[in-house]
């Protein structure tokens, strides 16, 4: 019998995150994929890999995989790394995460790659694109604007699968954008059968009133978006 693929979201964050503030713990977030019925989760804090060892069989009782991870700035920019057996958080250099590849297996997602940050990789996508195993689709974007398609065209004509993330600050922005992955439930499958292209993204564009209640909340970490879903799964999810 087939099995069926599973609800993947590798970009959140939670109150442990030394950058952000983050207006909820990592037991709310691994509650709230659960309503929302994923199957796999990554914690992936700025440039600080979390202990997961508290969490998984809190996580695993109620049906999700947590798979470990980081967002590495490197040479100023983010990087997704996920997955590795023991995330060097002492990685400064392109160079030095060449080494760590060579060194250990895990999977290297560009996040957000063409959104207009300085944060953002853009131009230096091109100039290590060996290094990244899948590219982010971000789901922060509307019908009107989407910095994704300079991805998504780049992803194409490099052979690079796709991933969709939430980039997750607040709790209300999961369930719009996600991955499909076609794999066991186990966080070596997910991240193998990512690099290996069995993964599709599902995504449905923000209203322009979800989007201002997310900037919004980025900005008064209090508000209620920041701690309630206030809007619905995406239909069929």
């Amino acid at each position: 019998m087939r099995r069926r693929p599973l609800k993947v979201e590798l970009h959140t964050h939670t109150n442990d995150d030394p950058v952000d503030r983050i207006p909820y713990s990592t037991k709310e977030l691994i509650d709230r994929a659960v309503q929302l019925k994923y199957d796999a989760l990554a914690v992936t804090l700025h440039d600080r890999q979390l202990d997961l060892m508290p969490w998984e069989s809190y996580a695993r009782d109620r049906g999700v995989v947590l798979i470990p991870g980081v967002e590495r700035t490197i040479e100023g920019k983010h990087v997704l790394l996920l997955n590795f057996p023991s995330a060097d958080t002492e990685i400064r250099t392109f160079a030095e995460l060449r080494d760590l590849k060579r060194r250990q297996r895990g999977l290297v997602v560009a996040p957000h790659a063409f959104f207009p940050a300085a944060s953002c990789l853009r131009g230096l996508l091109d100039r290590h694109a060996d290094l990244f195993d899948a590219v982010e689709i971000n789901a922060m974007f509307t019908r009107q604007l989407d910095f994704n398609t300079r991805a998504e065209r780049w992803a194409t004509r490099r052979g690079k699968p796709l991933v969709g993330n939430g980039d997750v600050h607040r709790l209300g922005q999961m369930g719009t954008t996600y991955s499909m992955v076609d794999a066991a439930p186990d966080a070596d499958a997910i991240c193998s059968a990512i690099a290996d292209g069995r993964v599709r993204v599902e995504r449905r564009p923000l209203t322009a009133r979800e989007a201002a209640s997310i900037v919004f909340s980025l900005f008064n970490p209090a508000c209620s978006y920041g701690r309630v879903a206030v809007h619905s799964e995406v239909p069929g999810a």
